[in-house]
């Protein structure tokens, strides 16, 4: 019976300590600084989160149970990280820049950013991370320095590093990551612009130091001339007390020592007092001479000084109003006068203009007149011609139309001679003529002269009949015309 007990007992502690073996292989605990991602077997079945869309949970904080190898925990860390950033940019008045920041990031709280980051970045290498948030940095840092000049960028860097911050803030939710922090360290120019602008400041500091370091000198000069004043004031009051004391010194001491006649005595007290107001005048007379020889000569000199340059200045002041005037009415002046001037050419070109082309208007219009007087009469001439000859043309035709053969040898019978002439032509050399016949002879030769001329008569007939019919055709023609010119 013992032994079945200490068996039973045996097995319990067997089976809770394997219980307990593996409650702690199941159990899995997130660290403050780092959030559990766990997936697999029936890992979105746990509290609602950004990771159960996904199928997979996260833990953050607190212990869980998992399924040893039916489910896979990871860890991703929730600490910060620091990363240096250099870029080179360009600001808004085109100064190359070289600019340097720290931005302090983390992977964010929240589930769902701690979902983001584990999508991207889980199982990856820190160095990866760090690349992505840097390229993030450097292109805004480059945008917002474009449109910032250098002077900006220096004297509020604060807000520089907002706008760096605001606008890298969405794209790093993305990644959930949060900045903590973005700080510029410092900002360089290779061209020495930041460095050149300091020395106008720098310039006024050492100028007002300088300033200051002179007037500090000199009231501390004139401090001094006026304590030298008085160490001579009060020195010279001593020597005229330490004078009047030794004169009575020396009276008490001669009263004493001696007893001379007291006209002696009397005699060196009156010469002591002489010497005494004899030190006094001459001290005064050397500070009188001071004043006449130093003092009122400068005084005297800077008010000539400052009399002649405001002469000279009223004198330059004035000198250029007057020309200034004289200048304005000369131009005033000639601007009239060439006004003037421009006017009276103005009106005698027009009046000469006027006159030209009135002469030419009446010239024009005689000569139109006249050539028109010379065409009417022309033409009244030529139609009178026409109408004569159109009537004699006219008159010919209707002759040789009712009468063409009395016209035909009418024309015959004027050229008759030269007719004649033509035919006895070629008896025109003949010296002696002879007659073999006799009478027969000479009629024969009479006969065949006649029949000559009868048959250049012909010939005559027949030219002129083409003539005739084209003179009748001109006549008829020229009659037109002539009807025409008379309509």
């Amino acid at each position: 019976m013992d032994v079945l007990i200490g068996v039973v007992v045996g097995i319990v502690i067997a089976i809770l300590v394997v219980l307990f073996i593996l409650f702690r292989v199941a159990w899995r605990v997130a660290e403050p600084d780092e959030a559990l991602i766990i997936s697999g077997f029936r890992a979105g079945r746990g509290a609602a989160d950004a990771g159960d869309q996904m199928g997979f949970r996260i833990v953050t904080g607190r212990g869980t149970l998992v399924a040893p190898g039916l489910t896979k925990v990871r860890r991703i860390s929730l600490e910060a990280h620091e990363s240096q950033i250099t870029v080179p940019c360009v600001s808004q008045q085109k100064i190359n820049l070289a600019l340097t920041g720290v931005v302090m990031y983390k992977v964010g709280d929240d589930y769902r950013s701690i979902a983001n980051a584990a999508r991207r970045f889980l199982d990856r290498p820190a160095q990866e991370l760090e690349t992505k948030v840097q390229n993030v940095f450097v292109g805004h840092l480059r945008a917002i320095a474009g449109s910032m000049t250098v002077e900006d960028m220096i004297s509020d860097q604060d807000k520089f590093s907002e706008q760096v911050r605001d606008r890298c803030s969405g794209e790093m939710e993305s990644f959930g990551l949060v900045i903590d922090s973005f700080q510029i360290q410092s900002i360089a120019s290779e061209s020495n612009y930041i460095a050149n602008l300091a020395i106008p400041h720098q310039a006024e500091v050492e100028q007002r130091a300088r300033i200051a370091r002179a007037n500090a000198e000199r009231d501390a000069i004139a401090q001094e001339q006026a304590a030298q004043a008085q160490i001579a004031l009060a020195r010279r009051d001593t020597e005229i007390k330490k004078a009047g004391y030794q004169a009575e010194v020396d009276q008490a001491t001669q009263k004493a020592a001696q007893q001379g006649p007291l006209a002696q005595a009397t005699a060196r007290q009156e010469v002591v007092e002489v010497e005494t107001r004899v030190a006094q005048l001459q001290a005064q007379q050397t500070e009188q001479q001071l004043q006449v020889d130093i003092r009122k000569p400068a005084d005297a000199e800077a008010y000539r000084q400052t009399t002649l340059a405001t002469a000279a200045r009223d004198a330059h002041i004035h000198q250029a109003e007057a020309q200034a005037q004289e200048t304005r009415l000369r131009a005033e002046a000639a601007a009239a006068q060439t006004k003037l001037a421009a006017e009276a050419e103005a009106e005698a070109v027009r009046v000469r203009a006027s006159a030209q082309a009135e002469a030419t208007r009446l010239n024009g219009q005689a000569e139109a007149d006249a050539i028109k007087a010379r065409g009417l009469a022309e033409a009244d001439a030529v139609r009178a011609r026409m109408e004569a000859e159109a009537a004699g043309i006219r008159q010919r035709a209707e002759a040789m139309s009712q009468n063409q053969e009395a016209v035909i040898a009418q024309q015959v019978a004027e050229r008759l001679p030269e007719i004649v002439a033509a035919a006895a032509a070629p008896f025109e050399h003949v010296g002696q003529f002879t007659v073999l016949n006799g009478a027969q002879g000479v009629t024969s030769a009479l006969a065949e002269i006649i029949q000559q001329a009868g048959a250049l008569t012909g010939l005559a007939r027949e030219s002129l009949l083409p003539a005739i019919k084209q003179t009748a055709e001109v006549a008829e023609t020229n009659g037109h015309v002539a009807d025409g010119l008379t309509e």
